[in-house]
């Protein structure tokens, strides 16, 4: 029997993709590829993110690749540049590519499918940029689409019978009209609504990461996974402060905090832990407290006791809290162009 290797995003298009090999009798070994800047599923309590329900539902192997710091080197120095905010669209396509044809020469595999529609995206899914990818990926002609099979050229499975393409598709374009018939003559019921994937095509989330590689060329996965969460506030160019919205991020702050930094909060009010990480001075952790008291219950008070914590010793320190200018001064947000220079 022949076999393929799929990237499954868990994506309607990528499931579509698979089972349409799937129905021409190939095996097929799925590959969710993990990196730094998914966006998290928030709706733990459903599993139609789940991209093991489809797998256990029509009869495919997947297999889990984290790519890490792979996957930072590419952000940090694209080759092929970035979309419209921090995505390096094609770069991305490229690693993952590679990282298939590896798996694909493992077990022994035919060729690899993915669910691209020709057209979807603007940088990444062109024909030209199609077979661009495959070249630098060094899978020239192994690489099935079969959703826009039919507008593209030949494959290798198809030249040798493993696939038929006439049981192939020619969609283009944005439209999921297509796909969302396709998913119901295949029996694909459950699929998740349209989604942004990826962290970096949010413009907030990449001018984060915008300021944190400015300032710290060699980010850590730990300073990566910090800019999901919480507010962010750049007091020096070494030195961050970032406080928690709700119950959760607080959680995910103390979790991530390391032995050099400084944690704040106000006790006896509900309160967002604030961490403070870098170079500390006493100026640092003054801003901080009164940014935490800001955003704690105590806000309305005239003053407000800030408890500070740091490698096992307590000490506080009494602030004002924090105005609207001290939030816009030190606040990492991408600011609105103003109306009057918008081009139009």
């Amino acid at each position: 029997m022949a076999r393929a290797v799929a990237l499954l995003s868990g994506g309607l298009d990528s499931t579509l993709a698979i089972l349409a090999v799937l129905r021409q009798g190939v095996e097929v070994n799925a590959i969710r590829f993990v990196t730094p800047f998914d966006c998290d599923v928030s709706d733990s309590s459903s599993d139609l993110n789940d991209p093991f329900r489809a797998a256990r539902k029509f009869g495919f192997h997947i297999e889990i690749n984290h790519l890490g710091n792979k996957f930072l080197e590419i952000v940090r120095n694209p080759p092929h540049g970035y979309g419209k905010n921090m995505n390096p669209c094609i770069d991305c396509r490229i690693i993952m590519l590679k990282e298939a044809k590896v798996y694909m020469d493992k077990i022994g595999a035919d060729f690899i499918v993915t669910g691209e529609v020709l057209g979807q995206r603007p940088m990444s899914q062109r024909r030209d940029t199609f077979y661009l990818i495959d070249r630098e990926a060094g899978v020239t002609d192994y690489v099935l689409r079969p959703l826009s099979a039919n507008l593209l050229k030949i494959t290798f499975p198809e030249m040798n019978g493993i696939i038929d393409r006439g049981m192939l598709y020619g969609f283009s374009g944005r439209s999921r009209k297509p796909q969302i018939a396709l998913a119901k003559e295949l029996g694909l019921i459950d699929y998740p609504a349209p989604a942004g994937g990826c962290l970096l095509t949010e413009p907030n989330y990449a001018h984060r990461l915008k300021d944190l590689l400015t300032f710290n060329p060699a980010p850590s996965i730990r300073d990566v996974k910090l800019l999901k969460i919480g507010r962010h506030f750049r007091f020096s160019p070494f030195c961050k402060i970032i406080i928690g919205r709700d119950k959760a991020e607080n959680g995910i702050i103390e979790s991530l905090s390391e032995n050099d930094a400084c944690q704040l909060k106000v006790e006896g009010y509900g309160s967002p832990i604030t961490l403070v990480s870098g170079e500390i001075t006493d100026e640092a952790l003054r801003v901080a407290a009164s940014l935490c008291a800001r955003y704690s219950d105590a806000k309305n008070l005239r003053e407000v006791e800030v408890s500070i914590f740091r490698e096992g010793i307590r000490q506080s320190i009494t602030v004002q809290v924090a105005t609207e200018e001290i939030l816009n001064e030190y606040r990492i947000e991408k600011k609105s162009q103003p109306k009057e220079n918008i081009k139009v």
